[in-house]
């Protein structure tokens, strides 16, 4: 697996990808394999896939790699190349790819949305907020549109847009920083603004109920999630409905934390019903929790950042 994974890279350097001088990215340097330095110190390696990911996702990654080498300035050869990256955790290589794209195509709002995907993942939030500020000026003026999802659902069906994207991934980065009101501005702007898939309005309002209540709007928060009910129709957001359900009252938290095979879906879960306990006063509880998902491998997920984020700012 450690192989295949330096051939990937090996493959991207080879192929002149990823850009050097002014047009590369200033990121910490770290030693072959790891991929950032946790919040709270930790060295985060790339992550390990089993086979079967691996080699579907590596299959898809070379064919981004051929049609990037075809032709090099294209601005869907260069996003779909650093998403494919990032899907083998190749998250530093993204981040190199999307720059490169800043320069190539610098009036397309999609670089700088992804870029900042994934300086989230690598904890780089205000880089992060910056990229979505530069999108969300690019995007002004352009209609939204379906983002299609390289891991696409049962149904492959999308349920997130340009602009949906934007919005809800510069809310967490303020959210994961604790600036709470400013994340609320944010998913205000999705949910206000955009005709969003009952997917993506589920999502937003998890966060956005999440960022009313640490910043003491309890009324709010509540009116928020209001209509939010257990029977409705999602295609791949049930956690984030499950964790609402958890919050209005009417779904066992604890039973809830029961271990799915779904290792990304219980960080998510985890982090949610950690969340519920810290905002009702129970922090001992919480931390428990937090913990929980700290010690399984799965840094890269929201659920895990906003885990160390926390524990982060309990520590300081």
């Amino acid at each position: 697996m450690k192989k295949s994974l330096l051939i990937v890279a090996a493959s991207l350097l080879g192929a002149g990808v990823i850009s050097c001088g002014e047009n590369r990215v200033d990121l910490p340097p770290m030693p072959s394999g790891v991929q950032t330095i946790s919040l709270t110190g930790d060295t985060l390696y790339t992550p390990e896939l089993s086979p079967e990911v691996f080699d579907s996702h590596n299959e898809k990654f070379l064919e981004a790699l051929s049609n990037y080498r075809v032709d090099p300035e294209d601005a869907e050869n260069i996003i779909w190349l650093g998403r494919r990256a990032a899907y083998l955790g190749e998250y530093r290589e993204a981040v190199q790819l999307f720059t490169e794209g800043t320069f190539k195509v610098p009036e397309d709002p999609r670089m700088f949305r992804h870029r900042g995907h994934r300086y989230i993942t690598l904890r780089h939030f205000d880089r992060a907020i910056r990229d979505f500020e530069r999108a969300e000026e690019l995007m002004r003026n352009l209609p939204d549109y379906i983002e299609p999802d390289g891991l696409p659902n049962e149904l492959n069906q999308p349920v997130s847009t340009l602009k949906s994207n934007v919005w809800y991934h510069k809310g967490l980065a303020h959210y994961l920083k604790g600036e709470y009101h400013r994340a609320i501005e944010s998913y205000e702007k999705a949910l206000n603004n955009l005709d969003l898939t009952d997917d993506m309005r589920v999502a937003t309002l998890y966060w956005y109920y999440s960022a009313l209540k640490r910043s003491g709007q309890d009324e709010r928060a509540g009116s928020a999630i209001e209509e939010v009910t257990a029977d409705m129709n999602l295609i791949e957001n049930d956690v984030y409905l499950n964790l609402i359900m958890v919050f209005k009252g009417y779904f066992d938290p604890e039973r809830m934390m029961e271990v799915s095979d779904d290792a990304l879906q219980n960080a998510t879960l985890w982090y949610g019903i950690g969340n519920w306990h810290y905002m009702n006063g129970r922090e001992e509880r919480a931390v428990d929790i937090w913990n929980r998902i700290i010690n399984t491998d799965q840094w890269a997920a929201f659920g895990y950042i906003a885990a160390e984020a926390e524990m982060a700012r309990l520590k300081n």
